[in-house]
């Protein structure tokens, strides 16, 4: 029967192993070295059932765990799998599960996995299982045939859709042999692109001082997008990351400043990209450069009840509908 391990995607500390059938329980404490005093010292339980592929994960602290970014809920049960995401409170400290078959024959055998290094990691790629969503409109934008290496995990869950778009031609509007712009499936403006790298980094928290020169690089992509915009003199745009993304893999937003959109719905889409939750792409590099890591606020997903305000003039509005009128008169068709 295959061992199980709950692995830190930051690396915080050694593989956690979770035996078959057996309870453990994590939160706040030196075995995860997570210091949060948001975070229970009894957070979260976990079960694994190693011989059906899945760790049954359940919420004990008052605050949220989130198993791909879905909140489990106090006192609530989700099963885990192979490739999904567990954070362990408010979308911070990210692990995943890994099965490995036991090499001594016997079931309890305490061999640890290997931990990825920054070396594993960008050698390894992800190929898509499912089908990929409508065919994006093409920018005219010079393409440089980079290949990656496939694997056959499948991205079922709908926040591993990223892993299945940035894959497929259709989607592509630029590649080269370090990252891949697409489209967004949802544009939240009249000009909305992701930057993502081939790489494989699940998140900002996950982003260190040696990724600095691959995120300067999608900085840099970018820009390039910007200034082979049409409405490049006519718009203003910014490039930036969400502080806390609802899709697995990092991932560069450059966006237009008109949010001239029907995609743009709720306060929650408006105040993701007009507060200090969308941290500018430079302030990621600098906070690289400077500390090694990047530092996501607490409370930063307070910022998303904020009032509704235009972020030209300020004018506070009532409604997104009031909001997206208010819009029109800085930015006319």
């Amino acid at each position: 029967m295959p061992l199980c391990w709950l692995i830190s995607e930051e690396g915080n500390h050694k593989p956690i192993q979770l035996p078959h059938l057996q309870t453990v329980v994590l939160g706040r404490g030196p075995e995860t070295t997570i210091k949060d005093k948001k975070c229970s010292r009894q957070q979260v339980e976990l079960k694994a059932e190693c011989n059906k592929g899945y760790v049954k994960v359940k919420q004990l602290g008052l605050n949220p765990t989130s198993v791909d970014s879905v909140v489990v809920g106090k006192g609530n049960e989700v099963k885990m799998k192979t490739g999904q995401q567990l954070h362990i409170v408010n979308q911070l400290y990210q692990y995943t599960i890994q099965f490995k078959e036991d090499p001594s024959g016997v079931h309890g055998g305490t061999k640890r996995p290997r931990e990825p290094s920054s070396e594993d990691r960008e050698n390894h790629r992800e190929a898509p299982c499912v089908k990929a969503a409508k065919q994006t409109e093409k920018m005219s934008v010079s393409v440089s045939h980079g290949e990656t290496t496939k694997t056959s995990e499948s991205f079922g869950h709908w926040s591993q859709g990223l892993k299945t778009s940035m894959q497929d031609p259709k989607m592509q509007v630029y590649k080269d042999d370090k990252v891949v712009v697409i489209k967004d499936k949802y544009p939240k403006a009249r000009y909305h692109w992701l930057v993502l790298p081939w790489q494989s980094i699940s998140s900002l928290k996950a982003l260190r001082e040696e990724h600095c020169d691959l995120v300067k690089h999608m900085h840099k992509v970018a820009d390039q997008m910007v200034q082979q915009c049409p409405d490049v003199n006519k718009l203003r745009f910014r490039s930036g990351y969400h502080a806390i993304p609802s899709m697995s893999h990092v991932h560069l937003h450059v966006i237009s400043q008109d949010f001239d959109s029907p995609c743009l719905k709720n306060k929650k889409h408006w105040n993701s990209f007009t507060t200090d939750y969308f941290i500018e792409s430079h302030d990621v590099i600098q906070m690289l450069e400077t500390n090694g890591r990047v530092a996501v606020k607490e409370g930063a997903s307070e910022l998303l009840k904020l009032p509704l305000h235009c972020h030209v003039c300020h004018r506070e509005l009532p409604t997104i509908p009031a909001l997206k009128e208010h819009l029109k008169s800085h930015f006319p068709r």
